[in-house]
């Protein structure tokens, strides 16, 4: 867990989210190893080294009617980019989702990260113009919750 919460931390001071990150290595086991997992995780190492990692969980599509993948982190140290690392961490969870018969992988991608942009079209993947991402949290979500 140390390993994965140093990872989510690297990767959220390049992509300048640092002060978002309050998770803990007791978050990362309980929900990756807990009583009902929600996410895995794999690891990427170089040479016995730590180089990155792939954080992903189940999603459905209604109008497939089938399961997805959705890939919430995709994270190279920057010593190892370039190695093939990122595509061999994004090939397994593609893999896995054609194992589980899901009908899509999908991420997102911040605007400005044109080195990962540039990546991930390169593998074939493609921008879904037109939908915009909605996200509530905190008292807004306990609000909302509250009316249920």
């Amino acid at each position: 867990m140390p390993l994965i919460l140093a990872l989510v931390r690297e990767l959220a001071e390049y992509e300048h989210l640092s002060h978002e990150v309050v998770a803990t290595e007791e978050d990362f086991r309980e929900s990756l190893f807990g009583e009902r997992p929600v996410a895995e995780a794999l690891l990427g190492y170089a040479g016995g080294e730590p180089a990155g990692f792939a954080l992903f969980f189940h999603n459905f599509s209604t109008f497939l009617g089938r399961p997805g993948l959705y890939l919430e982190d995709l994270y190279v140290r920057p010593g190892f980019r370039g190695s093939g690392l990122g595509v061999a961490l994004l090939s397994r969870v593609a893999e896995l989702a054609r194992e589980r018969g899901c009908g899509r992988l999908e991420w997102s991608v911040l605007k400005w990260n044109e080195p990962a942009i540039g990546f991930y079209e390169s593998l074939g993947a493609v921008p879904m113009d037109g939908w915009t991402v909605y996200r509530i949290t905190g008292e807004d979500l306990r609000s909302l919750a509250g009316r249920a």
